[in-house]
């Protein structure tokens, strides 16, 4: 019986500073839709954007129904048909915000059969708020929050009183990440 291969994956969100990313046990019969959902789980994120993924040069994600889009239907494409130990890729979540992932496959090993998966093993920072404006609009809410007496135009201070960008934690992302499974 061939056991299940898990791929641990380095996501980094480009163009944040200080740098946000996640270290993430992901199977690799998971299909890329659920590879999505992993990553926006692990980041605090809804969901509710379109994304994309960029591998080889093919682009991967939600159908267009209007066909102006050539994807890949990332419900036909399992991560182990795609990745192997060492690859890089492309994922985007938020094609207004364009959030800009860089994947990579750290290594790939067999399944702990005690262990439930996906896993997030490690990270740092919170992920930016939802529709905050792409990375030059998170930089705008880091310079707002960092100094109460900057202006604050787009009231970034009352939308986001609670947002804390240094704080995250592993084990919350973890039992978020098991009960989508």
């Amino acid at each position: 019986m061939q056991r299940r291969r898990i791929y641990q994956l380095k996501v980094t969100l480009v163009d944040t500073e200080p740098p946000i990313w996640r270290q993430l046990l992901v199977p690799g019969g998971f299909t890329l839709d659920r590879v999505s959902r992993v990553i926006q789980l692990s980041l605090g994120w809804q969901g509710y954007h379109l994304h994309s993924f960029e591998i080889d040069g093919e682009q991967y994600g939600e159908p267009d129904p209007l066909e102006e889009l050539e994807l890949e239907d990332e419900l036909e494409v399992r991560l182990d048909a795609i990745a192997t130990e060492g690859k890089q890729f492309t994922y985007v979540y938020d094609f207004g915000d364009w959030w800009e992932h860089e994947v990579l496959v750290e290594r790939v090993f067999d399944a702990d059969p005690d262990e439930r998966y996906p896993v997030c093993l490690a990270g740092e920072r919170a992920g930016p708020p939802e529709d905050v404006g792409g990375a030059s609009g998170y930089a705008d809410l880091l310079a707002v929050l960092a100094d109460p007496a900057k202006p604050d135009p787009a009231n970034l201070r009352d939308w986001l009183a609670d947002f804390e960008p240094d704080r995250w934690d592993a084990a919350q992302a973890s039992t978020l990440l098991r009960r989508m499974t």
